[in-house]
């Protein structure tokens, strides 16, 4: 609210940051703050994704975002081995491929961030209850 003042200060903040957005390094920056995509949670030791957001990433038949409308877990798997099964009312499967993901599977929270990446089936039923309660028989 402060940028929008007729005030000579906050004009002259808002000059600055719009010739500031002309620079990508800030554009970067300033989205990353604003969708939490440069925040990592802390999840233990692990792959680098690990506790990171997921960007939007394209995949070989959608877009990573456009899965998650739902508002619910998803296992992007590359590997076309994995299963959510006793989870699969929390947990959207996808078996896809994209060409930004050098990982064979990850565990995405409704929030996009990154709970588990692998491709071990047993590693990532002891990791499903952990975020997504028990398993449904």
């Amino acid at each position: 609210m402060e940028l929008m003042s007729l005030e000579p200060g906050p004009q002259a903040v808002r000059r600055l940051l719009t010739e500031l957005m002309d620079f990508d390094d800030v554009n970067r920056h300033l989205t990353e703050k604003i969708i939490a995509i440069g925040i990592r949670y802390d999840l233990g030791e692990g792959h680098h994704l690990l506790g990171r957001r997921m960007r939007d990433i394209a995949l070989k038949h959608d877009r990573l975002y456009a899965l998650m409308h739902r508002g619910r877990g998803l296992l992007l798997d590359q590997t076309g081995q994995l299963s959510v099964t006793g989870w699969a009312d929390r947990v959207d499967h996808v078996v896809d491929v994209s060409e930004e993901l050098d990982v064979p599977a990850a565990l995405l929270r409704p929030d996009g961030h990154i709970a588990w990446v692998g491709e071990n089936q047993q590693d990532l039923l002891s990791h499903l209850p952990a975020w997504f309660g028990a398993a449904t028989t």
